[in-house]
């Protein structure tokens, strides 16, 4: 379970993001924080793949590396202070509608939905929306939806296709280029606590119409 050690490495992190400090504290987190996080992963799988059995169910598979890629980053902090893990069919890095969690120190966000979606699957799924627009709007309004994840959330383009522009009328949604939600919940209150792992997938399972519908696209 998470616990307050949790919380205290990430605090530490935050004030000494820097590899020595890292390294030296590399037992704390692979037993503070990669183990129980990993742990969480391990229960929620088996739920998402009965929901979808092309999500792996490899936790270790899920969980994106804690290196940051600083690259092509002004910020050249080596490390992320976030633990987080992406559930989508075909693996974390899918182009695929899925689901999100990041815990940070204070932190859990939960969320789903389509984060990556190159011009070409753009088309398809504003298409998809523009042919499914009733069915759309009932699950973004949808009461379970709007109580656990709020709106839709998402990048938007300052114009889209003539043939999308009828559907706008009814949804200003039809500009997003990303379709999720995502909420956030106060770590503070899951310290060894089952009830984490049931709220996460009571947001899970919020987002599993939209998901549901965006795959329908594809």
């Amino acid at each position: 379970m998470i616990t307050k050690t949790y919380t205290e490495f990430f605090k530490e992190l935050n004030e000494n993001n820097n590899k020595e400090w890292f390294h030296a504290n590399k037992k704390r987190y692979e037993n503070d924080v990669k183990e129980p996080f990993l742990e969480l992963l391990s229960e929620l799988l088996p739920i998402l793949h009965e929901w979808d059995n092309r999500i792996l169910t490899d936790e270790k598979k899920a969980l994106f590396r804690i290196n940051r890629d600083v690259r092509f980053s002004k910020d050249k902090t080596p490390y992320h202070t976030i633990l987080k893990a992406g559930f989508s069919p075909n693996g974390k890095k899918s182009m695929l509608p899925g689901y999100y969690l990041g815990i940070s120190q204070d932190s859990v966000h939960v969320g789903g939905g389509l984060f990556n979606v190159k011009p070409p699957e753009l088309k398809v799924v504003r298409n998809h929306i523009a042919n499914s627009i009733n069915d759309f709007l009932t699950i973004t309004k949808a009461k379970e939806f709007s109580g656990r994840v709020g709106r839709l959330k998402g990048d938007v383009s300052k114009r889209i296709d003539k043939a999308h522009e009828a559907v706008a009328n009814k949804t200003q949604l039809i500009y997003n280029k990303q379709f999720y939600a995502m909420s956030n919940l106060s770590l503070a209150n899951y310290y060894n606590s089952p009830n984490l792992k049931e709220d996460i997938i009571k947001h899970f399972n919020a987002i599993r119409p939209l998901n549901e519908f965006l795959n329908a696209a594809f």
